[in-house]
């Protein structure tokens, strides 16, 4: 049952009491079932405009990933990085390595790093990341 139905129904309800139209209950009643009627168009005409802006979002989303798509020449299946994942090597940056075979930046964000390793696109080196939470031994000669 939607917001009006219900609406309308607790105005048939309020009308089968035959309630006396002058008393002061019945005008605050009657108040109280103008606002929910009034409030029920108003939640409709919500409604209908969030509907016509999200399929105007998704006609932008669309728009923009095809932009993105030509412009850094990304196919939606894999990453330039060739990792084979969904996502632009771009999104969430966070980090950046200097390979030491090539001496190429990479950009890396989190989830990169969590693999533990990736290929640097510039020369096929598998570069490893070890993050061990062990400090290195001082060298002030006590241990």
């Amino acid at each position: 049952m939607t917001n009006s139905e219900r609406a309308s129904y607790i105005r048939g309800l309020m009308d089968g009491l035959e309630l006396d139209p002058n008393a002061k209950e019945t005008k605050v009643l009657n108040a109280i079932v103008e606002l929910l009627d009034d409030l029920c168009v108003t939640v409709d005409e919500i409604d209908e405009n969030m509907a016509e802006l999200s399929g105007q979002v998704d006609e932008i989303d669309e728009d923009l990933g095809d932009l993105e798509e030509d412009y850094y020449g990304l196919d939606d299946d894999e990453c330039s990085c060739g990792c084979g994942h969904h996502h632009d090597e771009f999104d969430d940056a966070e980090f950046e390595v200097t390979c030491p075979s090539c001496g190429d930046t990479i950009e890396l964000n989190d989830a990169m790093l969590e693999e533990g390793s990736i290929v640097c696109p510039g020369c096929g080196e598998t570069l490893e990341f070890d993050f061990d939470d062990e400090e290195e031994p001082e060298e002030n000669g006590e241990e």
